[in-house]
Parts: structure tokens; sequence; C-alpha cells
């Protein structure tokens, strides 16, 4: 069915949210209360890290990893109630907006409902007890998808939501642990409940992939797990982007895993861009510098794919929130990036972004530069990846005044260059 993926949705920005610690209240109500905010923040979607029970045996923290699941069927208490969760859903579509959901099928608490009722479904080890295939996930449990009865308890639980709850996608917690043929399937049902529904795979790093093989698991790459979902992570390419960060690898290295997608996956491949997430380090603890940060968040919206925020980026917050603990995030005004989010947000869906040709180059002094080609014309991106002035020779955009799409700012171009004062530039040309 990925083969059938509409490019268009490469023009989405979703807004992760972690519901417990994104706000004092951390419920659903507190959450729906500020839906106007992220709309103005140019979201598309709201992603919630997954909302269900959390278990006590072997709970990392006081509150425990919200992946660590009691019951894939009901709702955290302490967010509040399915009625509540459906008022939220329901506020997000009079806005506009979609909801997506966490779906964490490859292992649940060793408490779980499902442990307790149905201990054939799981993974064991030699001995008989519960276990897991990945060490460092001790407060969790694997599941075993040789039994076809777990695939209908799965798949029941995904109309459910996708059904009665409304929910309009689903971001699959490492998704290529989980057989291809289950995922199939999965969508197929859930399209006939509700047609359209968006699927996201958290694919892995490379290496974690090699690893895994290397160990005798099932473990997909990003070309298998295209085959079913509409969108992967960019995971095959972030090693490069935190080293081009560190120094590890150069810049250039960077951009030639990014160019590579567009060779290696189908032609409406979407990859979720993203600078930090829940599992990496913020971006503004990683890249400290104002400038330079409003140049990578631009190059992130700019380059081709949905665009991922989690919650907290738009203030430039430097701690990344506790998975085991509650830790609401600080929201600090003067240190918003929320124009300049919006502004990006907006120009994702102009249609040389999400269906075009798209290169980047590596240029001298951290300058990064992307072209968007397609019939309508001709985007492109001037990013300095250290907020430093630079001349930057340009392709295919004539001499003369141009208007840069972000901030509204004149620029001209002479004799192909641009005279870049180190803040983010996108100009565009249009096919008369």
């Amino acid at each position: 069915m990925a083969y059938h993926t509409d490019p268009s949705l490469r023009g989405m920005c979703i807004y992760s949210v972690f519901v417990r610690n994104y706000c004092a209240e951390g419920t659903f109500r507190a959450l729906e209360a500020d839906l106007d905010r992220i709309q103005r923040l140019g979201a598309d979607a709201v992603w919630l890290l997954p909302i269900y029970p959390v278990g006590v045996k072997n709970r990392k923290g006081q509150a425990g990893s919200p992946y660590a699941i009691a019951d894939y069927r009901a709702v955290n208490p302490d967010y509040g109630t399915l009625g509540d969760f459906r008022s939220l859903v329901d506020a997000m579509h009079t806005r506009g907006l979609k909801c997506i959901i966490d779906i964490v099928y490859n292992h649940t608490s060793p408490d779980s409902v499902l442990a307790a009722q149905h201990p054939e479904w799981f993974f064991h080890k030699a001995d008989g007890s519960f276990g897991n295939r990945i060490g460092d996930w001790s407060d969790v449990i694997d599941l075993d998808y040789r039994s076809k009865a777990l695939w209908d308890y799965q798949i029941d639980t995904l109309k459910f939501w996708a059904g009665e709850m409304q929910v309009d996608g689903f971001r699959c917690d490492v998704a290529p642990l989980i057989p291809l043929a289950f995922w199939q399937q999965a969508r197929e049902a859930v399209e006939a409940v509700r047609p359209g529904c968006i699927w996201i795979a958290e694919s892995i790093e490379t290496s974690f992939l090699a690893a895994n093989r290397g160990a005798g698991m099932l473990s997909h790459s990003d070309g298998e797990l295209y085959q079913v979902f509409d969108m992967c992570y960019d995971y095959d390419a972030h090693p490069w982007f935190t080293g081009a960060l560190s120094g590890k690898n150069t810049l250039e290295a960077y951009i030639e895993k990014i160019n590579q997608q567009e060779t290696i996956f189908p032609a409406n491949y979407i990859k979720l861009r993203f600078l930090e997430n829940h599992d990496q380090s913020r971006a503004a603890f990683i890249i400290p510098d104002e400038k330079a940060l409003r140049n990578w968040t631009a190059f992130s919206f700019f380059q081709k794919g949905a665009a991922l925020l989690y919650a907290g980026q738009e203030w430039r917050c430097e701690k990344r929130p506790s998975l085991f603990e509650k830790d609401p995030i600080t929201r600090n005004a003067d240190r918003d990036l929320s124009a300049l989010i919006a502004a990006l947000a907006a120009l994702k869906k102009h249609p040389a972004l999400c269906r075009s040709c798209c290169h980047s180059d590596a240029l001298p002094n951290g300058i990064l530069r992307t072209t968007h080609s397609s019939a309508v014309g001709k985007l492109c991106g001037v990013f300095s990846t250290r907020g430093l002035p630079a001349l930057v020779p340009l392709e295919g955009i004539a001499d003369g005044a141009y208007v840069n799409r972000i901030d509204r700012e004149t620029y001209t171009v002479e004799g192909g260059r641009i005279s870049c004062k180190g803040d983010p530039v996108i100009l565009e040309r249009r096919n008369t």
C-alpha cells in the first residue's frame, strides 16, 4: 500500500507530545487547551507518545517509561479518561489537525494484561521465563509474532483506535523488529475502518540493524519498510548529522548520505526529518548558538520529507524530558523560535518541496545549499551552519532581486552569487 503513498504528505509538520511532561498538568485536557497555539506553529498533526497505562514491575524511575505498556486498550489514568482522549481527538479534528498515536507492538511491561492472560504470546528464555532480545530494555518483555492469535488481537486493537477513537495515524515503535507481513495485514484492516490512515515506521540506525541481524534477529531495512509504511525515520543519515556536529565526520559525508536517499528508496519515499526527538539530545543542547540553530532548523524543514518537532523545540529547550519521571518542559518566551518554525511549516506545502528532485551541497565555511527543482520552478536554500556570513554561488537562479521566503527580506543575486549574512535564506524562481 505504501507504493501508493501520496507525496503531498512531505508537506506535513508533525508536532510530537509526551503528555506527561508537556506541561505541569500533564493531561489530555491541558493539551487540548493548547491546540490553538500548536496550530499557529504550523502543525498539521500531533503525534502523542504512548498514552497507555504504564507497568509497575521492573519499572524504571518513579513514573516509568511510557513504552513499558500495561494495556494496549486503555489510557494512562494520570492523563485522563478515554472520554478525555476522544475529546482531544475531536478538538484536533475541529482545527484540521490529525491525531497520530504511538503503537508499541514489540514488547509490553512484564505485568501487562497480555502477559497475564496470554503468556504463550511472548518470547521466552531457555529457562522458560519471560525475556527480551534487547538487554537495555529491562522494563519490558518481548512479544512473539509466531502466534496468529496475537496478530488478531493487535489488529483489532488498531481498529479500535482508528475506528471508535478516530485516530488518523500510527507511529510504530521499532517497526523493523516485527514481521512485515503483520504490518501489511494490519494496514489493510485499518484502511477498511479509517481510510487514509498514516503509517510511520520508527526505522533504525544501520548499525543497530546490522547488530540485530548479526544476533539472528528479525530486523527490516528502510527499503523493506517502505513496502508498507508511508514514512520512515531519518536514522540512516542521523549518525552522520551528529558526527558532523562533533567533528567525527565532515558535512560533506552527511550530505552524501542525504543525497543518497534520492536514489535508493522508492520515488515517493518520505523521510521524517528531525533535529531532535524523545530519544535524542535536544537540538538547542547540541547546537547552542542561536544563529546556527536557526539555520539547522531551516535546513531540516527544507529537506525532502515531513518535518518533526518535539514539543519544547520551539522554545530552544536544552533539557530532554526524562522518560521515567515527571519532568515538565519549561517554556521560555525569550528563546522562542515559533515565528521561524511557522514560516518554514507554511513553506513545506509548496509544490516544489512535495514533488521535486532535491539535491544538497556542502560548501566551504559550513554552508549548506539545497535545491528543489520541479515543473513549477526552483527553490534554492542557503544555510550557514556556523551562523557566519558568506558569499554563496547559486545555480539556476538568475541575477536580480528576490524575497527570502522565510523572513520576507529582499536579497540580491549578482554574478550568480548571494551575500549571505548568516541567516537562513530560501529564494524562489518560478517557471514562466
